[in-house]
C-alpha cells in the first residue's frame, strides 16, 4: 500500500531529485508558492518551494522501489525518520498543501510602492515627514523625494521604515 513520506534533498537539487524520483515511478509533490523579491534593486517575480529542501514522496516500499533506492536517488540526502523507520505523513497534510498552493494569493517579500505613490516615514530622522516613492536603492532601501525648504530633496531610507499614506 501507498504511503506518503517526507525527505531531505540537497540544497537545491529538489528539481533534480524530482525527475529522477520521477523515472523510478515514485510520486513527488514540494509546494511553491510565487514571491515578488527585489534582487539587485529590481522587482522580480521568483518562485520558490515552500520548504526549501524538503519533498513529499508517494510510494509503496513493498512493490519498490525500496527505501534505499530512493534515499540513493541523485539529489536526496535521506528521509526524514523517527528513529530508523521513515515517518508516514498524513495525506490530509499533502493535500492541503495543494488546495494552499493553489489557492495561494501572491507572497511579497519586501513589497515596495510603485514609484509616484505618497508614502509616509515612520522612523528615522525624517519621521513624519509624507514623501513621494522615487525608485528601490538596493535591496534594503529605498530613495523617497521630500520637500525642503521648497526643494524636492531625494534621500535614502530603510523599506521598514516607509509606509504608505
Amino acid at each position: 500500500m501507498k504511503h506518503w513520506y517526507l525527505l531531505y534533498c540537497k540544497r537545491g537539487d529538489q528539481a533534480r531529485a524530482k525527475s529522477h524520483l520521477e523515472n523510478q515511478g515514485v510520486e513527488c509533490y514540494y509546494p511553491v508558492v510565487e514571491i515578488e523579491k527585489v534582487v539587485r534593486g529590481k522587482r522580480k517575480l521568483v518562485t520558490e518551494p515552500l520548504f526549501a529542501s524538503y519533498m513529499f514522496v508517494y510510494f509503496d516500499y513493498k512493490e519498490g522501489p525500496t527505501f534505499t533506492t530512493v534515499r540513493s536517488t541523485r539529489g536526496v540526502v535521506d528521509f526524514i525518520r523517527r528513529g530508523i523507520s521513515p515517518i508516514e505523513v498524513n495525506s490530509n497534510l499533502v493535500t492541503e498543501l495543494k488546495e494552499f498552493e493553489k489557492n495561494s494569493a501572491l507572497y511579497r517579500s519586501d513589497a515596495l510602492p510603485e514609484a509616484g505613490q505618497e508614502v509616509v516615514i515612520t522612523e528615522g530622522q525624517f519621521v513624519g515627514v509624507e514623501a513621494i516613492y522615487k525608485e528601490p536603492d538596493g535591496e534594503k532601501r529605498s530613495i523617497l523625494l521630500i520637500t525642503l525648504m521648497n526643494q524636492t530633496i531625494p534621500v535614502s531610507v530603510d523599506n521598514k521604515d516607509i509606509e504608505l499614506k
